[in-house]
């Protein structure tokens, strides 16, 4: 059973995911980290699953480059939920803001996350996206 001390940990997995270079090595994460039906909901689109989660990724390296996907305070915690409010740095420049709320299955893994644009980047049209 997943316990809200367990929970931070998945939490720094998520980060270290976005932050993974596209290949083999973000592979092994989302393995790791998802559950193999995982939601993603967003303002930019709806997944489901690793593989759309992960083509996802690579398609926001794509079009964004280097960028650091960052905590901007520890999460909040309770039962099987984390709110992660994070922040992406492009270059030496905060991009956007947002938070991401996670629900973790028993086993640790995040079976959904619901993304929320606390600050979108210059120029976002949320209607513009899937």
């Amino acid at each position: 059973m997943t316990t809200t001390t367990d929970v931070p940990t998945t939490v720094a997995r998520y980060l270290d995911f976005w932050n993974a270079d596209p290949g083999e090595d973000q592979r092994r994460r989302a393995d790791e980290l998802f559950t193999p039906d995982v939601d993603y909901v967003a303002p930019i689109g709806t997944r489901h699953g690793i593989d759309e989660l992960l083509s996802l990724a690579g398609d926001f390296v794509l079009h964004l480059g280097d960028v650091a996907f960052l905590a901007r305070a520890e999460p909040d915690v309770h039962h099987d939920r984390a709110r992660v409010r994070w922040e992406l740095i492009r270059g030496d420049a905060s991009f956007a803001e947002g938070t991401d709320v996670l629900v973790v299955d028993d086993a640790g893994r995040v079976r959904s996350v619901t993304t929320f644009l606390d600050r979108a980047p210059e120029g976002f049209d949320p209607h513009a996206h899937d």
